[in-house]
């Protein structure tokens, strides 16, 4: 049998490993790994982005990132361009296919919310809400 859950820090875990398995699972029916789905994203808010800029906020090689390209290239999903006077220098965009592919993901993390949430009513929303906004204003910032 399980052990239950006891502590409010497992609590908190579960709810974002809850929140975390739907993100996932959304980004597999579409046929993309993590790092492919992160870097459409990023195009989609920074199109025209060089291969240097992708690896840093990846926080991976520039072959890494090459190869990642290369993977969403050949479904369609992002195009390289090179920069008139210079041939070496390529710019990344994510194509209308890949920005339509990925254009549904904050409506489905919305409806994840709404899902683990149910259980409480508007009053317990808005005081978890003020309650995690208390912690975290304690915690140091995640980079992004």
């Amino acid at each position: 049998m399980d052990k239950p859950l006891r502590s409010t820090l497992e609590l908190m875990r579960w709810v974002g490993w809850a929140q975390m398995k739907a993100g996932e699972d959304w980004i597999r029916e579409r046929e993309l790994s993590h790092p492919q789905s992160f870097v459409l994203g990023y195009l989609v808010q920074n199109p025209g982005a060089i291969q240097r800029d992708i690896a840093k906020v990846t926080r991976t090689t520039a072959a890494s990132v090459s190869s990642l390209l290369q993977g969403l290239e050949t479904r369609g999903l992002v195009e390289r361009r090179t920069e008139a006077g210079n041939e070496r220098s390529k710019r990344v965009y994510a194509t209308p296919a890949g920005v339509e592919l990925i254009s549904g993901f904050d409506t489905a993390m919305a409806g994840t919310e709404e899902s683990i949430l149910t259980p409480l009513d508007t009053d317990e929303r808005t005081a978890l809400h003020a309650l995690l906004a208390k912690i975290t204003a304690e915690l140091p910032q995640p980079s992004r």
